[in-house]
Formats: structure tokens, C-alpha cells, sequence
């Protein structure tokens, strides 16, 4: 009997009953959504991070002294530890170096040039051979493979032989050369330290060439006397869970313990790998925290549309309660009538919304920034996901029961006196609006200060705050629940000042809104949480798009910024500037020095940049700084040394000095690009010196040099006793050049210049806030400061927050880099070397392509184009912005639903009130004035409630949950970005919609009025 009387009674309200099972489908569905899309964004930012993980994050080394007893023990032990450690066996190759050998025919000499030998596993899939073949173990000569560059250097050839003795083993080596080889990628991240294998020679105390590659088995049986071997595995992490970051980071971080215990003492094991997995680990679990931000948003937007449809459905029978309460139904039986009730809408929402929650996802794949990152969200039902669902449907289904069980106590003469009762609500009269204020408040402050949604656990781990995660939720529903006190006050405003007018609908609206606000509260805040809740969301992802531009802005420093060696074989220091300024699509270019420095006992950036250049180059955000680039790059220009141009293009330069003891030397000279470089011209003699200067070595084997060349000046090193230096004569191609007069008395480093060398005053700077701080000083302030330890006076000329391509809280200074080298060759110091060069480009992509066909240049290209984009791929950075969009997108219809239902509902009861207006003459378009007047009213106040909510929320919290993809902070901070033309298209799109709604309405009442005459 209970069955089909429960049925019966939810057909009898067929309207609110569908309501109610809308809103919990939608709940369902749209919670576990956001449950699997946060799952699936987890797991595709591991997988992201993984795959494009380089070589050396990945990588882990161990490395012991060996012989060639001691290998096979030490092999076994660390490839089995190896596989222990990860969760499938990685690729482990080997790698030795021998001790120095003796290049052939300098058995005798002093200082002799030397070679090495060494080994790598599967050195043939990293490299290619030129010529020959590879090395083959056995026979009595030793088979020996060369890279190109060490062929070179050394002359050798494939199919050459040759005999070489150890410099601490002299036994005899026969060697033949087999082949020679070019590796793919020589200055790849593989051979970060194998820089003789890369480059074939090195250069110090001794030059050393090599190493010349043996097979493994030969390197074992003749070079392995106490040599360093290395084991390097590259595991295959691409489907590495975020459940197994910790396990194995900590697997990988136990290495060199459990290899010192299984007997190999000498064993060092080093890996990067620990630290990015324990990083990605937080990483994701802030991602995840993150994610349920909006979730509970949604959570508090559902339950209170599903407590407005619960009233609802409570008015409407509260006098069927009450008769059935007098007939002798006790509280049980309606509690399980409306549990029933409630159970009959809720339990099919809860096996739908599984099956539901991936085609919405596929929606969100079409999201532009989640289709751009390559992550596509297919994820299927599972347990979880039930379990989701159903607590999801049981909640909406205890806060439909709510309500008739509150009303189950009352007679029918209690029901009918409680009819039409105003008065303020329960929340608002108990002041829990004030004490939920309270706690928003602490929650937002915690997530200011801890900067993420996650706290230290007892544990000493890190988990999920519940508090912090729910203060963005909390300020909503407190802000709108503030706004409730508004509307009785607003509505009894607008009644006095519509009753004076003489039009009958604005007066009689607002004289019903006054009569009956809790009516009209209710769908007032439903309206004013959705509107915050979209906009919020809106703004949070136009933010973190503005953020992510911001960030490669400031990392990149300029549109692109190229590093390595200043000098090398393939481009030397003059020669690199003309290579770079060549790419194609480089409209502005600036050479530069980037390096920490001590300033005044603090560790900071030292920038050197072309001043000049700065406006075209120089991407600082206008925020962080009181004074406009183009300010700052006037302002950076101090004193410049003069300089001595060179005629034509000389190859090169000849200089007659005459000196009265042993001087060492230096010249320093500069290009047309403004790079500075110092030549040892050694140590000059007692009497007339003549020193020729190869100035094409400048440039590199490929380099060439922009002309004209300037001549800066000499600089003198101490001499071991006072000595005289005169410049008798220079010539550049056998062609003099007339100089000035130079001479100088040298007794500690000193420098003569070539061309007008002012005194320099005040070197101009600009320092970071903290540096500035540090120092004392402000803008426009001359001080002392010690850079390099070499106390000069500095002129503050601009202040910023963080200068560009620094991390947060890093100390810097800028200067610029002709004023700098005239400051370090005035105080007789070496020029800078160009460390850096900074392009501007409209287009970047051209000149990247080209400088990846150039492996030999030697360079590090950071792209700000490719920089931004990568960070808005990154799936854990951008994740947050595809649960935005699903809240957003529930919150609205949440809200149409909700006021339609509450709109619906309330015209329907007034169908008598409205039967009257019509029988004393009241007109349909009067009738539906006074219906606009009172919709309108909500609608109005909620748009303008829910703006201003979502403006004081999105201050005090969007800011601190726009992170990077490693969960840090982000440099330069945060700007919060409120799109107002999206904004107010949206605010636009909901009011035609609810205006549309009334409408509605109003033609229906029109209709059934019309109807019902007629039966008359």
C-alpha cells in the first residue's frame, strides 16, 4: 500500500518533483564529472611531466672506482638494486674513462699532449659513423673508434695504428682506428659530463684528446686498473601513476644505502629524479585540491536549490500534512512517505549520473587550452564513481526529507496560522550569516598565508585542508546570505517610492516583494551564488591565462633570449653575434652579461644589457615597476669608454711595444655588435716586443666578425717588479694605424687607453625592491656598493619588485653593458664576456628552427612563445580551469532551474489574487507589470549582489589559487584579470533568459485567465 501511495503522491506534484529530480541529476552528474576529470588531470599531468622529462631529471647515475676483479661483482649488484628500485627494469648502460695515455712520439717530452680511452654501452644508437666501423673486442691490437672533433684535433684516420704508453701504467698500447663517429646530439643533456666525448679536447693544464671509444670487454681486460665506471639507467616513466610518485621516489633515494650494504662501499648513487617525483607528487595533490574548490562551490549552489525545491514542495502540503496528521498519521509514517518520496526522484539520478559523467567530459575536451595540451579525458564508471554518485543522491535526498519532517509536528489549525507569516529567516535572526563570515574569513586567511589550498599533516607529509578549501565556498554563501538583509530594506525603498507614482504595476509589485520578502529571498540568493560562482570563474581562468603570458614574459626576459659559452671552436666570442643576429626575423638584438654576483655581501644577479635596446627587448610587466621601460633604458646610460676603430676588415693586428721589465698584457677590443673581448698579447720582454694578433681565431672555424673593429685599450697585469710600458707602433693587415700616445708606469694591474677613457662617476642601476632595501637606497639616491668585492659609487635610476628572468624573492641588478665594460676596463679589470644574447622577434619560430640545425653552435634557446604555450599545456597547471568551466556552466543552470521553479510556483499560488485584479478591471499587460516588477527585482538585485560578491572574492582569493605546475608560487605575482566585456555579455545572456522566463509566465496566466472565463 505504501509503494503505490508514494508514487501517487509524487505524481500528485508533478512540477516540483521533476524539479527536484532535475536538480540532483544535475548535481550527480556534474560531482562526478568533476571527480573523474580531477582524477584523469592528475593522471595526465604525471604522464605530461614524465614524457617530457629530460634525460637528465630522469637519469640516475652510480659510479665506483673499478678494476677488472672488482666489475663483474659491481655490476650484477647495481643492476639488480636498479631493478629493485623501479617499477619495471630501466635501461642501464656503462660508461668508463681511463686513466691518461701519451700521444704517440711525445714519450719524451715534458708536458706532453695525452689521450684517454673509454667505453659506453650502445654508444652506436646515439652516435653515427663518418667512416669505418665500430670497435670489436679480442685480438692484439686494441680496436678504437674516434669522434669527429677529436679526429681533428688529433689528425688520426680510420684504419690508422699506433702505440701509446700510460702515464701510470707503462705497458704498451697497440691501437688501431676503426672508425670515426659524429654524435647526434653532442651537447645533449646525455653528455652534460662527458664534455671531453663532446667537444674531443680539452684544454687546461694539459691538453687532452679523445676519449677514444673500446668496446666494453677490452676496456675491462686492459684499462680497468682502480678506473671510475658509471652506471647511468633511463627508466621508461610514462605510465608512472601519481599513487607510485612517493614509493618509488623514496625506492630511488635508498639506492646508495642498499649498495653500500650489498658490499660496495665506494659506491655513490645521485639522481634528480627523487626530488621532481616528490615535487610532482605535491604538484598534483595541490592540482586535486585545487580541483574541489569549485566542486564544493557546487555542492553549497546544489543544496540550496535543492532545499528551495524542498520548501516548495513543504508549502504545498502543508495542509495535506496537516490533515493527515489530525486522521491519525504519526510522524514515522510521513517521514517514510517523504523518505520514500524523495528516494523515488534520488536513486535513479544516482545510477544515470556514472554513465553521464564522461560525455560531459567530452565536452570539456573541447575546451581550447585542454586541447591544445594534448590531454584527452576518456575516463569510464568505476566504484568510485558510484560510490560518488550515490552519496551524492542520498545527501539530496535527506535535504528533500528535511523540510516535511520539520512541518510533520503541526496541526491543520497551526498550518493555517502559520500561512503568511514574513519576518526575517532563521539563519539571518540566529546571526549565522555573522558567524560563517567569521569562519570564511580565517579559511581565506589561511589560504593567503599558506599560499596553497594544502597544510603540513602530524605526519610530517602534506595533505588537504578542509578549511582552506572551503573558504572560497564559505565567502560565497556568506556574501549572499549578507545580501539577504538587503532585501527587505531595499523592497520597503522601493514600495515608498513606487507609491507615490500613479502607474498601479511598479507600486503593487513592490508593495508585494515588502509584504512577503522571504519569498523572494530564497531564488534572490540562489541567483546571487550562481552569478558570483560564474563570474569568479571567469575571471579565475581569464587570470590564470593573463598569469601563465606573464610568467613566460618574465622567465624569458625577452622575446628570445639565447646562453652557452661565450667563446667556443665553432663560434667564437666575435663570432656568435653575427651567427645570432642573422636568424631569421630578429628585428632587435642586445648582447649581455648574466651571472651571480656578491653585491655588498648579498647574493645577486648581475644583468648587462645594451640600455638602448631596452624598450624593444626588455619584457617587464608595468606593474613592477614605478617608472616606464623607456624611462629606465634613458636613465641606464653613464659614462662609455671611446674607442679606436680599425679600418676595413682586418684579419690581423700587429702591436710594437717597448717595455723596460716583464709585463703580462691584455688587449681589449670590441665588435660592431658591442661584444668586448680581451686578447693575451703574453708577456712582453725587457726592450722591443712585437706581438701578432690572429684576429680571424676571433671568430671561430665558422664565425665571422661585424666590422668595423674598435680598439677599447691595454691592460697591464702586477708585474713581479715596477716596470714602463710604451706603444711604439700598431698596424692591422700590415697597414699602420695611428694611435695616440701611449705609455705607463706599471706597478699593480693598470690600463692605458687607446681612445678617450673618461673617469665614470656614479654607475646608474636598477635594483630589485629587496636589493634596494638591503642596500639603503632609493630612487634617485647615490651610494657606495661592492660588486665583485670592488667598492664603487652606484646611482639608484629605478626600483623594481622582480627583475625579469629572476626567480622569486632573487636579489638583482641591472646596469647597462657599455657603461658597465667602460666601469671594469677604467678600473683595469677583463670585459664581461657576452654570456647571453637577447633577441626581439615578431616571430620566433623561424629562428628557433634554424638554430636547432646549428647542434654545433653550442646554444640553450629559451622561447617566450614556446615558453607560455608549454605552460599552458601542462595539464596540472591548467586542470582547474576545465572544472571552472563545469561549475560555471551547473551554477547557471542550477539558477534557470531554480528560478523558473520558484517563479512557476509562486504564480501559480497567486492565481486568485490575480483572478480578482482582473474581475476589478486590472489590465494583462498591467498584470504582467506587476509580475516583471517583482522577478525584476530579483533578478536585478542578484546581478548587482552577485557582481560585487564576486569582485571582494575574487580579490582576496583568485590570486592564491592560480599556481605553476609544480604547485609554487608564481613570479612575477599574480594580477587578478576580470574579463568586464565577457562579464557583462554573460550578466546580459542571464537576464534575457530569466526576463524570457516572466514572459513566459505571464502569456501562461494570460491564457489560463482567459480559460477560465470562458468555463464561466
Amino acid at each position: 500500500m505504501r509503494g503505490p501511495l508514494v508514487v501517487k503522491r509524487a505524481l500528485s506534484e508533478p512540477l516540483l518533483l521533476l524539479a527536484a529530480f532535475g536538480s540532483i541529476l544535475l548535481a550527480t552528474t556534474t560531482l562526478v564529472a568533476l571527480t573523474m576529470y580531477a582524477s584523469s588531470i592528475a593522471d595526465a599531468g604525471v604522464r605530461r611531466t614524465m614524457e617530457t622529462a629530460s634525460y637528465r631529471q630522469t637519469a640516475a647515475t652510480v659510479s665506483a672506482p673499478v678494476t677488472a676483479e672488482t666489475f663483474p661483482k659491481f655490476d650484477r649488484s647495481v643492476r639488480a638494486e636498479f631493478a629493485r628500485a623501479y617499477t619495471r627494469p630501466p635501461a642501464v648502460t656503462t660508461s668508463f674513462r681511463s686513466d691518461s695515455y701519451v700521444m704517440p712520439g711525445q714519450d719524451t717530452q715534458e708536458r706532453p699532449e695525452l689521450l684517454r680511452f673509454g667505453s659506453y654501452d650502445g654508444l652506436d644508437r646515439h652516435a653515427r659513423l663518418v667512416s669505418g666501423s665500430w670497435p670489436h673486442a679480442g685480438g692484439d691490437r686494441v680496436e678504437a673508434a674516434i669522434s669527429l672533433s677529436a679526429a681533428s684535433a688529433t689528425g688520426f684516420k680510420a684504419g690508422q695504428e699506433f702505440t701509446t704508453k700510460g702515464r701510470l701504467d707503462p705497458r704498451p698500447v697497440t691501437v688501431r682506428i676503426v672508425g670515426v663517429f659524429q654524435l647526434n646530439d653532442p651537447f645533449g643533456e646525455r653528455w652534460a659530463g662527458e664534455q671531453l666525448l663532446s667537444r674531443g679536447v680539452e684544454r687546461g693544464e694539459f691538453t687532452t684528446y679523445g676519449p677514444l671509444m673500446v668496446a666494453r670487454e677490452t676496456f675491462v681486460a686492459r684499462f680497468a686498473t682502480s678506473v671510475n665506471a658509471t652506471w647511468t639507467a633511463v627508466p621508461d616513466l610514462r605510465a608512472l601513476t601519481p599513487a607510485q610518485l612517493r614509493p618509488l621516489a623514496g625506492a630511488i633515494d635508498q639506492l646508495g644505502a642498499r649498495l653500500k650494504a650489498d658490499g660496495c662501499g665506494s659506491c655513490v648513487a645521485a639522481s634528480r629524479l627523487p626530488e621532481i617525483l616528490t615535487q610532482l607528487d605535491t604538484a598534483s595533490l595541490v592540482a586535486r585540491s585545487t580541483m574541489l574548490i569549485p566542486v564544493l562551490q557546487l555542492l553549497l549552489l546544489a543544496a540550496y536549490a535543492l532545499m528551495l525545491t524542498a520548501r516548495l514542495l513543504a508549502d504545498h502540503r502543508r495542509m495535506e500534512v496537516a490533515l493527515l496528521r489530525s486522521r491519525g498519521a504519526g510522524t514515522v509514517r510521513l517521514a517514510a512517505l517523504a523518505g520514500g518520496e524523495a528516494l523515488l526522484v534520488a536513486v535513479p539520478c544516482a545510477v544515470v549520473a556514472p554513465f553521464l559523467g564522461p560525455p560531459l567530459l567530452a565536452l570539456v575536451n573541447l575546451l581550447p587550452w585542454i586541447r591544445a595540451s594534448g590531454v584527452r579525458l576518456a575516463p569510464s564508471a568505476d566504484l568510485g564513481t558510484f560510490l560518488v554518485s550515490f552519496g551524492v543522491a542520498l545527501a539530496a535526498a535527506v535535504l528533500l526529507v528535511l523540510p516535511a519532517l520539520a512541518g510533520a509536528r503541526r496541526t491543520y489549525v497551526e498550518e493555517q496560522a502559520a500561512r503568511g507569516r514574513g519576518g526575517r529567516g532563521l539563519i539571518e535572526r540566529a546571526g549565522a550569516d555573522l558567524a560563517l563570515l567569521v569562519v570564511a574569513g580565517l579559511a581565506i586567511w589561511q589560504l593567503q598565508r599558506y599560499g596553497a589550498p594544502v597544510t603540513a599533516t602530524t605526519a610530517g607529509g602534506l595533505g588537504i585542508d578542509p578549511l582552506i578549501i572551503s573558504g572560497p565556498a564559505l565567502a560565497l554563501l556568506t556574501g549572499g546570505m549578507l545580501g539577504l538583509r538587503l532585501v527587505p530594506r531595499v523592497s520597503k525603498l522601493t514600495e515608498r517610492v513606487t507609491s507615490r507614482r500613479p502607474a498601479l504595476a511598479p507600486a503593487l509589485g513592490a508593495w508585494q516583494v515588502s509584504r512577503r520578502p522571504l519569498k523572494y529571498a530564497g531564488p534572490a540568493l540562489l541567483l546571487t551564488m550562481a552569478i558570483a560562482i560564474g563570474i569568479v570563474s571567469m575571471a579565475t581562468a581569464s587570470t590564470w591565462r593573463a598569469s601563465q603570458a606573464d610568467q613566460a614574459r618574465h622567465q624569458a626576459g625577452a622575446d628570445l633570449r639565447l646562453s652557452g659559452p661565450p667563446d667556443g671552436p665553432e663560434l667564437g666570442a666575435l663570432g656568435r653575434g653575427t651567427a645570432f643576429t642573422a636568424l631569421p626575423g630578429v628585428t632587435a638584438y642586445s648582447p649581455g652579461f648574466r651571472g651571480q654576483t656578491e653585491v655588498s655581501g648579498e647574493s645577486a644577479l648581475l644583468l648587462g644589457l645594451d640600455a638602448g635596446k631596452l624598450g624593444e627587448l626588455f619584457h617587464l610587466r608595468a606593474d613592477l615597476s614605478a617608472q616606464p621601460v623607456g624611462e629606465l633604458s634613458r636613465a641606464l646610460v653613464g659614462d662609455r669608454a671611446g674607442k679606436l676603430d680599425l679600418p676595413g676588415q682586418p684579419s690581423a693586428l700587429t702591436l710594437r711595444a717597448e717595455a723596460d721589465g716583464d709585463l703580462p698584457l691584455r688587449l681589449v677590443l670590441s665588435d660592431a655588435l658591442g661584444v668586448w673581448r680581451d686578447v693575451s698579447l703574453g708577456v712582453l720582454r725587457k726592450g722591443e716586443n712585437r706581438i701578432d694578433v690572429d684576429l680571424r681565431a676571433l671568430a671561430g672555424r665558422t664565425g665571422k666578425i661585424a666590422y668595423p673593429l674598435s680598439l677599447r685599450g691595454l691592460v697591464a697585469g702586477a708585474p713581479q717588479s715596477p716596470a714602463n710600458l710604451t706603444l711604439t707602433g700598431l698596424s692591422a693587415d700590415g697597414r699602420e694605424v695611428a694611435t695616440p700616445p701611449v705609455s705607463m708606469k706599471v706597478t699593480r694591474p693598470a690600463v692605458a687607453g687607446l681612445a678617450p677613457l673618461p673617469e665614470p662617476g656614479p654607475l646608474p642601476v636598477v635594483l630589485t625592491a629587496n636589493l634596494a632595501a638591503s642596500l639603503k637606497l632609493a630612487v634617485g639616491q647615490v651610494g657606495p656598493a661592492s660588486i665583485d668585492r670592488r667598492v664603487l659609487q652606484v646611482k639608484v635610476v629605478g626600483v623594481v619588485d622582480s627583475m625579469p628572468t629572476t626567480p622569486a624573492g632573487q636579489k638583482a641588478v641591472l646596469a647597462d653593458w657599455g657603461t658597465l665594460q667602460t666601469y671594469e676596463l677604467a678600473a683595469a679589470q677583463l670585459p664581461r664576456p657576452a654570456t647571453e644574447w637577447w633577441l626581439a622577434a615578431a616571430d620566433t619560430a623561424p629562428a628557433v628552427k634554424a638554430l636547432q640545425t646549428r647542434p654545433e653552435w653550442d646554444v640553450t634557446a629559451l622561447d617566450q612563445r614556446r615558453l607560455a604555450a608549454e605552460l599552458r599545456d601542462d595539464p596540472l597547471a591548467s586542470g582547474l580551469q576545465g572544472a571552472l568551466m563545469l561549475g560555471f556552466a551547473a551554477a547557471l543552470v542550477f539558477a534557470t532551474l531554480g528560478f523558473l521553479v520558484n517563479a512557476t510556483v509562486a504564480a501559480r499560488e497567486r492565481m486568485g489574487e490575480f483572478a480578482i485584479l482582473r474581475a476589478l478591471g486590472v489590465s494583462s499587460r498591467q498584470m504582467f507589470g506587476v509580475l516583471a516588477v517583482e522577478q525584476a527585482f530579483v533578478i536585478g538585485l542578484s546581478l548587482v549582489a552577485g557582481t560585487g560578491l564576486a569582485v571582494v572574492v575574487g580579490v582576496l582569493v583568485v590570486p592564491h589559487i592560480v599556481l605553476t605546475g609544480q604547485a609554487s608560487a608564481v613570479t612575477p605575482g599574480v594580477v587578478l584579470d576580470i574579463p568586464w566585456a565577457a562579464t557583462a555579455a554573460m550578466l546580459a545572456l542571464v537576464a534575457a533568459v530569466l526576463l524570457a522566463i516572466v514572459a513566459g509566465l505571464a502569456r501562461r496566466l494570460r491564457g489560463q485567465h482567459g480559460q477560465l472565463v470562458e468555463e464561466r
